[in-house]
Protein backbone atom coordinates (compact mmCIF):
# COMPACT_ATOMS: atom_id res chain seq x y z
CA UNK A 1 0.00 0.00 0.00
CA UNK A 2 1.36 3.25 -0.98
CA UNK A 3 1.95 6.36 1.53
CA UNK A 4 -1.17 8.45 1.21
CA UNK A 5 0.70 12.44 1.04
CA UNK A 6 -0.70 15.15 -0.87
CA UNK A 7 0.66 16.94 -3.71
CA UNK A 8 3.05 19.55 -1.97
CA UNK A 9 0.94 22.65 -4.17
CA UNK A 10 -1.95 22.34 -2.24
CA UNK A 11 0.15 21.43 1.17
CA UNK A 12 2.11 24.84 0.80
CA UNK A 13 -0.69 26.93 1.05
CA UNK A 14 0.40 27.15 4.77
CA UNK A 15 -1.92 25.53 7.51
CA UNK A 16 1.10 24.86 10.07
CA UNK A 17 -1.23 22.14 12.04
CA UNK A 18 -3.16 19.66 10.62
CA UNK A 19 -4.74 19.46 13.89
CA UNK A 20 -8.02 16.67 12.73
CA UNK A 21 -9.26 13.40 12.83
CA UNK A 22 -10.01 12.89 8.98
CA UNK A 23 -7.17 9.98 7.53
CA UNK A 24 -5.56 11.52 4.73
CA UNK A 25 -7.06 11.06 0.89
CA UNK A 26 -6.71 8.07 -0.51
CA UNK A 27 -6.78 6.69 -4.44
CA UNK A 28 -9.26 6.38 -5.91
CA UNK A 29 -11.29 8.46 -3.04
CA UNK A 30 -14.43 7.21 -1.68
CA UNK A 31 -16.78 10.18 0.14
CA UNK A 32 -16.24 12.83 1.91
CA UNK A 33 -18.19 14.45 4.65
CA UNK A 34 -21.60 15.03 3.23
CA UNK A 35 -20.63 14.71 -0.57
CA UNK A 36 -18.44 12.46 -2.90
CA UNK A 37 -15.07 13.56 -3.37
CA UNK A 38 -13.95 11.84 -6.51
CA UNK A 39 -10.83 11.10 -8.02
CA UNK A 40 -9.28 10.26 -11.23
CA UNK A 41 -5.67 8.20 -11.92
CA UNK A 42 -2.62 10.42 -12.58
CA UNK A 43 -2.08 11.46 -15.74
CA UNK A 44 -5.73 10.71 -16.91
CA UNK A 45 -9.17 12.24 -17.53
CA UNK A 46 -12.22 11.63 -15.29
CA UNK A 47 -13.45 8.38 -16.42
CA UNK A 48 -10.83 7.13 -17.99
CA UNK A 49 -7.76 4.45 -17.02
CA UNK A 50 -3.91 4.72 -17.60
CA UNK A 51 -2.34 2.19 -19.58
CA UNK A 52 1.33 1.73 -19.71
CA UNK A 53 3.34 -0.24 -21.65
CA UNK A 54 2.65 -1.54 -25.75
CA UNK A 55 -0.59 -3.29 -26.05
CA UNK A 56 -0.03 -6.59 -25.32
CA UNK A 57 3.19 -5.92 -22.50
CA UNK A 58 2.81 -6.03 -18.80
CA UNK A 59 3.12 -2.96 -17.27
CA UNK A 60 6.93 -1.86 -17.21
CA UNK A 61 8.22 -2.13 -13.51
CA UNK A 62 9.04 1.13 -11.60
CA UNK A 63 12.45 1.99 -11.44
CA UNK A 64 13.22 2.38 -7.39
CA UNK A 65 14.12 5.86 -5.96
CA UNK A 66 17.65 6.87 -5.41
CA UNK A 67 18.10 6.08 -1.76
CA UNK A 68 17.72 9.31 0.64
CA UNK A 69 20.65 10.12 3.40
CA UNK A 70 19.63 8.89 6.75
CA UNK A 71 21.15 12.58 7.80
CA UNK A 72 20.22 14.99 5.52
CA UNK A 73 22.76 17.94 4.94
CA UNK A 74 21.41 21.50 5.58
CA UNK A 75 21.29 22.39 1.85
CA UNK A 76 19.64 19.34 -0.32
CA UNK A 77 19.28 21.04 -3.84
CA UNK A 78 20.01 24.51 -5.47
CA UNK A 79 17.83 25.77 -8.36
CA UNK A 80 19.67 29.06 -10.29
CA UNK A 81 21.87 28.44 -6.83
CA UNK A 82 18.88 29.69 -4.85
CA UNK A 83 19.43 27.17 -1.80
CA UNK A 84 16.49 24.20 -0.99
CA UNK A 85 17.31 23.33 2.50
CA UNK A 86 16.97 20.70 5.26
CA UNK A 87 13.68 22.38 7.05
CA UNK A 88 11.58 22.76 3.96
CA UNK A 89 11.59 18.94 3.49
CA UNK A 90 11.54 18.23 6.97
CA UNK A 91 8.34 20.33 7.37
CA UNK A 92 6.65 19.06 4.19
CA UNK A 93 7.49 15.30 5.14
CA UNK A 94 6.10 16.56 9.18
CA UNK A 95 2.56 18.05 7.22
CA UNK A 96 2.34 14.70 5.43
CA UNK A 97 2.43 12.34 8.09
CA UNK A 98 -0.05 14.59 10.18
CA UNK A 99 -2.59 13.76 7.97
CA UNK A 100 -1.71 10.43 7.06
CA UNK A 101 -2.22 9.63 10.92
CA UNK A 102 1.60 7.99 10.67
CA UNK A 103 4.92 8.00 9.84
CA UNK A 104 6.20 6.87 6.23
CA UNK A 105 7.12 3.58 6.18
CA UNK A 106 11.10 2.52 6.01
CA UNK A 107 10.66 1.04 2.49
CA UNK A 108 8.51 3.60 0.84
CA UNK A 109 10.65 6.80 2.67
CA UNK A 110 13.02 7.06 -0.60
CA UNK A 111 10.15 7.22 -3.00
CA UNK A 112 8.09 9.71 -0.52
CA UNK A 113 11.51 12.21 -0.05
CA UNK A 114 12.04 12.11 -3.65
CA UNK A 115 8.61 13.56 -4.70
CA UNK A 116 8.45 15.70 -1.92
CA UNK A 117 12.14 16.97 -2.77
CA UNK A 118 10.69 17.58 -6.51
CA UNK A 119 7.48 19.63 -5.55
CA UNK A 120 9.53 22.13 -3.89
CA UNK A 121 12.07 22.40 -6.31
CA UNK A 122 9.28 23.16 -8.88
CA UNK A 123 8.11 25.52 -5.70
CA UNK A 124 11.58 27.50 -5.07
CA UNK A 125 11.11 27.52 -9.43
CA UNK A 126 7.90 29.41 -9.42
CA UNK A 127 8.94 31.53 -6.41
CA UNK A 128 11.38 33.00 -8.36
CA UNK A 129 9.63 33.54 -11.82
CA UNK A 130 6.91 35.34 -9.44
CA UNK A 131 9.81 37.40 -8.35
CA UNK A 132 10.98 37.85 -11.51
CA UNK A 133 7.74 38.93 -12.67
CA UNK A 134 7.24 41.20 -9.22
CA UNK A 135 4.62 39.35 -8.62
CA UNK A 136 6.25 39.13 -4.81
CA UNK A 137 3.68 39.77 -1.99
CA UNK A 138 3.91 42.97 0.03
CA UNK A 139 4.55 43.32 3.59
CA UNK A 140 0.92 43.64 4.27
CA UNK A 141 -0.39 41.15 2.46
CA UNK A 142 2.17 38.57 4.01
CA UNK A 143 0.81 39.90 7.60
CA UNK A 144 -2.50 39.67 6.75
CA UNK A 145 -2.29 35.74 5.80
CA UNK A 146 -0.03 35.43 9.07
CA UNK A 147 -2.92 37.25 10.71
CA UNK A 148 -5.14 35.02 9.44
CA UNK A 149 -3.18 32.16 10.36
CA UNK A 150 -3.31 33.14 14.11
CA UNK A 151 -6.76 33.73 13.97
CA UNK A 152 -7.54 29.68 12.84
CA UNK A 153 -6.20 28.83 16.26
CA UNK A 154 -8.37 29.35 19.48
CA UNK A 155 -5.88 30.24 21.38
CA UNK A 156 -1.65 31.45 21.29
CA UNK A 157 -0.81 28.51 22.88
CA UNK A 158 -2.02 26.23 19.57
CA UNK A 159 -0.71 28.38 17.17
CA UNK A 160 2.81 27.55 19.29
CA UNK A 161 2.17 24.33 19.08
CA UNK A 162 1.01 23.91 15.80
CA UNK A 163 4.31 25.92 14.83
CA UNK A 164 6.49 23.45 16.86
CA UNK A 165 4.75 19.98 15.63
CA UNK A 166 6.32 21.00 12.19
CA UNK A 167 9.81 22.14 13.00
CA UNK A 168 8.64 25.98 11.92
CA UNK A 169 9.55 28.75 13.68
CA UNK A 170 8.30 32.35 13.06
CA UNK A 171 10.72 33.80 10.89
CA UNK A 172 10.45 30.20 8.74
CA UNK A 173 6.70 31.07 8.72
CA UNK A 174 7.01 34.35 7.68
CA UNK A 175 9.46 33.80 4.86
CA UNK A 176 7.49 30.51 3.88
CA UNK A 177 4.45 32.43 3.85
CA UNK A 178 5.75 34.86 1.23
CA UNK A 179 7.39 32.87 -0.69
CA UNK A 180 3.34 31.24 -1.26
CA UNK A 181 1.54 34.34 -1.70
CA UNK A 182 3.82 34.91 -4.33
CA UNK A 183 3.82 31.43 -5.95
CA UNK A 184 -0.33 31.73 -5.91
CA UNK A 185 -0.15 35.04 -8.17
CA UNK A 186 1.54 33.45 -10.70
CA UNK A 187 -0.44 30.26 -10.61
CA UNK A 188 -3.32 32.80 -10.62
CA UNK A 189 -1.98 34.31 -13.61
CA UNK A 190 -0.73 31.45 -15.32
CA UNK A 191 -2.73 28.66 -14.43
CA UNK A 192 -6.14 29.77 -12.96
CA UNK A 193 -7.44 32.65 -15.25
CA UNK A 194 -6.90 29.55 -18.33
CA UNK A 195 -9.17 26.96 -16.97
CA UNK A 196 -12.72 26.25 -18.16
CA UNK A 197 -15.78 23.86 -16.44
CA UNK A 198 -19.10 24.13 -17.49
CA UNK A 199 -22.14 22.74 -16.68
CA UNK A 200 -21.99 19.98 -18.93
CA UNK A 201 -18.84 18.71 -18.20
CA UNK A 202 -20.45 18.55 -14.45
CA UNK A 203 -23.33 16.74 -15.45
CA UNK A 204 -20.99 14.14 -17.97
CA UNK A 205 -18.64 13.76 -15.17
CA UNK A 206 -21.84 12.88 -12.89
CA UNK A 207 -23.27 9.91 -15.07
CA UNK A 208 -20.28 8.65 -15.97
CA UNK A 209 -19.28 7.93 -12.45
CA UNK A 210 -22.62 7.56 -10.65
CA UNK A 211 -21.19 4.62 -8.92
CA UNK A 212 -18.71 7.14 -7.22
CA UNK A 213 -21.79 8.87 -5.61
CA UNK A 214 -23.59 5.83 -3.70
CA UNK A 215 -22.77 6.03 0.05
CA UNK A 216 -23.12 4.07 2.87
CA UNK A 217 -24.84 5.10 5.88
CA UNK A 218 -23.34 8.31 7.09
CA UNK A 219 -23.55 10.50 10.73
CA UNK A 220 -23.35 14.02 11.65
CA UNK A 221 -21.09 14.74 14.19
CA UNK A 222 -19.02 17.71 15.89
CA UNK A 223 -16.16 17.04 18.01
CA UNK A 224 -13.40 18.80 20.54
CA UNK A 225 -9.88 17.99 20.08
CA UNK A 226 -7.28 18.21 22.66
CA UNK A 227 -3.92 17.91 20.14
CA UNK A 228 -1.03 15.78 20.86
CA UNK A 229 2.41 16.26 19.24
CA UNK A 230 3.24 13.38 17.25
CA UNK A 231 6.78 12.44 19.48
CA UNK A 232 4.42 13.08 22.84
CA UNK A 233 5.75 11.24 25.96
CA UNK A 234 3.58 10.10 28.61
CA UNK A 235 3.32 13.07 30.67
CA UNK A 236 2.21 15.62 27.15
CA UNK A 237 -0.69 12.81 26.40
CA UNK A 238 -1.62 12.55 30.24
CA UNK A 239 -2.24 16.38 30.46
CA UNK A 240 -4.05 16.51 27.55
CA UNK A 241 -6.06 13.47 28.36
CA UNK A 242 -6.82 15.16 31.88
CA UNK A 243 -8.06 17.98 29.98
CA UNK A 244 -10.15 16.42 27.77
CA UNK A 245 -11.93 14.88 30.28
CA UNK A 246 -12.65 18.09 32.17
CA UNK A 247 -13.87 19.45 29.08
CA UNK A 248 -16.21 16.24 29.37
CA UNK A 249 -16.94 16.47 32.42
CA UNK A 250 -18.26 20.60 31.54
CA UNK A 251 -20.46 18.70 28.61
CA UNK A 252 -22.32 15.95 30.44
CA UNK A 253 -23.16 18.24 33.21
CA UNK A 254 -25.04 21.12 30.60
CA UNK A 255 -22.70 23.43 28.98
CA UNK A 256 -23.02 24.00 25.33
CA UNK A 257 -21.29 21.70 23.56
CA UNK A 258 -20.72 24.22 19.75
CA UNK A 259 -19.60 27.03 23.04
CA UNK A 260 -17.03 24.87 24.12
CA UNK A 261 -15.58 24.11 20.72
CA UNK A 262 -15.13 27.22 19.79
CA UNK A 263 -13.35 28.10 23.09
CA UNK A 264 -11.27 24.73 23.94
CA UNK A 265 -10.49 22.31 20.45
CA UNK A 266 -7.50 22.59 19.04
CA UNK A 267 -8.95 21.42 15.27
CA UNK A 268 -8.69 24.91 13.30
CA UNK A 269 -10.70 23.30 11.09
CA UNK A 270 -13.84 22.80 12.64
CA UNK A 271 -13.38 24.65 15.88
CA UNK A 272 -14.98 28.28 14.36
CA UNK A 273 -17.75 26.48 13.47
CA UNK A 274 -18.52 24.98 17.02
CA UNK A 275 -16.93 21.22 16.28
CA UNK A 276 -19.47 20.64 13.29
CA UNK A 277 -17.90 17.79 10.62
CA UNK A 278 -20.91 17.72 8.92
CA UNK A 279 -21.74 14.23 7.64
CA UNK A 280 -19.86 11.36 6.87
CA UNK A 281 -19.74 7.66 6.14
CA UNK A 282 -17.93 4.95 7.41
CA UNK A 283 -14.25 4.55 6.71
CA UNK A 284 -13.45 7.98 6.88
CA UNK A 285 -11.98 8.85 10.32
CA UNK A 286 -9.33 7.61 11.94
CA UNK A 287 -10.43 4.11 13.01
CA UNK A 288 -11.41 4.86 17.05
CA UNK A 289 -12.78 7.90 15.82
CA UNK A 290 -15.19 6.59 13.35
CA UNK A 291 -16.01 3.20 15.66
CA UNK A 292 -16.93 5.89 18.26
CA UNK A 293 -19.05 8.23 15.94
CA UNK A 294 -20.79 5.14 14.56
CA UNK A 295 -21.32 3.45 17.97
CA UNK A 296 -23.48 6.89 19.47
CA UNK A 297 -26.92 7.78 18.78
CA UNK A 298 -27.86 11.32 17.94
CA UNK A 299 -27.60 13.63 20.46
CA UNK A 300 -25.25 11.44 22.85
CA UNK A 301 -21.73 12.18 23.47
CA UNK A 302 -18.47 10.14 23.49
CA UNK A 303 -16.25 9.17 26.21
CA UNK A 304 -12.75 10.42 25.61
CA UNK A 305 -11.93 8.80 22.49
CA UNK A 306 -7.95 8.99 21.32
CA UNK A 307 -6.54 8.84 17.83
CA UNK A 308 -3.12 9.34 15.93
CA UNK A 309 -4.32 13.53 16.89
CA UNK A 310 -5.03 13.37 20.27
CA UNK A 311 -7.95 13.24 22.67
CA UNK A 312 -11.14 13.67 21.11
CA UNK A 313 -14.88 14.21 22.55
CA UNK A 314 -17.75 13.40 19.77
CA UNK A 315 -21.39 14.48 20.04
CA UNK A 316 -23.27 12.70 17.19
CA UNK A 317 -26.29 15.29 15.92
CA UNK A 318 -28.14 12.68 13.13
CA UNK A 319 -27.77 9.30 11.27
CA UNK A 320 -28.61 9.30 7.71
CA UNK A 321 -29.32 5.72 6.12
CA UNK A 322 -27.55 4.54 2.83
CA UNK A 323 -28.38 6.46 -0.90
CA UNK A 324 -27.25 7.56 -4.01
CA UNK A 325 -25.89 11.33 -3.66
CA UNK A 326 -27.90 13.51 -5.82
CA UNK A 327 -25.95 15.65 -8.41
CA UNK A 328 -27.65 18.82 -6.83
CA UNK A 329 -25.56 18.14 -3.47
CA UNK A 330 -22.64 17.71 -5.02
CA UNK A 331 -22.18 19.96 -7.71
CA UNK A 332 -20.01 22.65 -6.37
CA UNK A 333 -17.59 19.46 -5.35
CA UNK A 334 -17.10 17.65 -9.13
CA UNK A 335 -16.66 21.52 -10.81
CA UNK A 336 -14.22 21.86 -7.77
CA UNK A 337 -12.56 18.52 -8.76
CA UNK A 338 -12.43 18.98 -12.24
CA UNK A 339 -11.14 22.27 -11.92
CA UNK A 340 -8.69 21.08 -9.62
CA UNK A 341 -7.72 18.35 -12.71
CA UNK A 342 -7.20 20.98 -14.97
CA UNK A 343 -5.26 23.53 -12.46
CA UNK A 344 -2.81 20.45 -12.03
CA UNK A 345 -1.91 19.58 -16.11
CA UNK A 346 -1.57 23.12 -16.40
CA UNK A 347 0.48 23.50 -13.51
CA UNK A 348 2.37 20.34 -14.13
CA UNK A 349 2.99 21.97 -18.43
CA UNK A 350 3.95 25.22 -17.08
CA UNK A 351 6.67 24.29 -14.30
CA UNK A 352 7.95 21.89 -17.19
CA UNK A 353 8.73 24.89 -19.49
CA UNK A 354 9.93 26.67 -16.39
CA UNK A 355 12.43 23.79 -15.67
CA UNK A 356 14.00 24.12 -18.99
CA UNK A 357 14.71 27.41 -18.17
CA UNK A 358 16.40 26.76 -14.55
CA UNK A 359 19.44 25.60 -13.28
CA UNK A 360 18.64 22.71 -10.43
CA UNK A 361 21.39 21.04 -8.69
CA UNK A 362 19.96 17.82 -6.87
CA UNK A 363 22.93 17.44 -3.81
CA UNK A 364 21.40 14.22 -2.29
Amino acid sequence: MKYPFSRLFPLILIAPLCAGCRKAPAAPAATTAGAAAVSTPAGGQPGQSVQQGQPGQPPASPVPAKPVPATLPNVLAKVNGEAVERWELETALKRAEARAGSPVPAEQRDEVLRNMLDQIVAFHLLSQESHARRLEATDTEVDAQLAKIRQSFPTEEAFNQGLAIQGLTMDLLKRQTRMTLGVQKLVELEVDSKITVSDADVDGFYKQNLERFKQGESVRASHILIGVPQNADEAQKKTAKDKAQQILKQARGGSDFATLAKEQSQDPGSAPNGGDLGFFPKGQMTPTFDEAAFTLKPGALSGVVESPFGFHIIKVHERRPARTIPLAEVTSQIREFLTQGQRQTKLDQFIEQSKAKTKIEILV
